[in-house]
């Protein structure tokens, strides 16, 4: 396969986000609540289950007045930012605050870390002349976190669902991404972590080739099988 251009998920894929238990130690030390050890391993579980990370484990159910909010939540800000703050509110913390506090943490660059092998990958990738876009169902800008790991110059477009007003597996956010690209889709591949979402890239003709969703100590190469896939640009016609 000769591929022109490649389209990247963001949560899971090439970058993934701190633990729940971190998330929450972060906020409740900067918001200077005193609350004991093992009511943070309470609220950390509640939080797990309730799926009130942002690119953490899904919820383990939605409660009926959050169904609506939570299948489109990734198509605005504010649509992404009352799913996961509503979800975070079905466990109690000690102060109101926290709800936008956690979210407000989940957009630092801080909370994000690359797997280990995406600046190899990505940088092969510009040097065999690939092009390269984000394609990502999320509610705010991630290009600071791309910027904060010094992955910005290697990322040619960024194709988010809250700017497009539709989430994957809509083909029209892949479309987006190829044109931005320049590539017919036919020409090009879409690498993710979700089956879903991100094999609806195969409607338009990309192909696609999907990883797991690990912890980053968990996952430290499965992206360079995506070199595989490529010709290098030595023997590429």
């Amino acid at each position: 396969m000769t591929a022109k251009g490649v389209l990247f998920d963001f949560s899971g894929t090439l970058f993934r986000i701190e633990s729940v238990e971190s998330w929450l130690r972060t906020v409740l030390e900067r918001s200077g609540a005193a609350v004991p050890d093992e009511e943070v391993v309470r609220y950390t579980r509640g939080l797990e289950e309730a799926g009130a990370l942002p690119g953490g484990a899904p919820p383990l159910t939605v409660p009926p007045h959050l169904e609506e909010v939570w299948a489109v939540r990734d198509r605005s800000a504010e649509l992404h930012r009352a799913a996961f703050t509503g979800m975070a509110r079905q466990v109690p913390l000690p102060r109101p605050g926290l709800y936008d506090a956690l979210y407000d943490r989940h957009m630092e660059p801080a909370a994000w870390r690359p797997y280990p092998d995406a600046p190899e990958v990505l940088g092969e990738l510009r040097r065999r002349g690939v092009r390269i876009a984000v394609v990502s169902n999320i509610g705010w800008d991630l290009r600071p976190v791309f910027r904060a790991h010094d992955l910005d110059p290697l990322v040619d477009a960024y194709v988010l669902s809250y700017e497009h007003g539709v989430q994957k597996p809509d083909p029209r956010l892949f479309r987006a991404a190829c044109d931005a690209l320049r590539v017919d889709p036919g020409d090009a591949v879409m690498v993710g972590d979700d089956r879903r979402a991100d094999a609806g890239a195969a409607a338009l003709g990309c192909r696609v080739h999907l990883v797991d969703h690990l912890p980053v100590d968990r996952r430290p190469d499965a992206l360079r099988a995506v070199l595989g896939l490529l010709p290098d640009a030595a023997t590429a016609p």
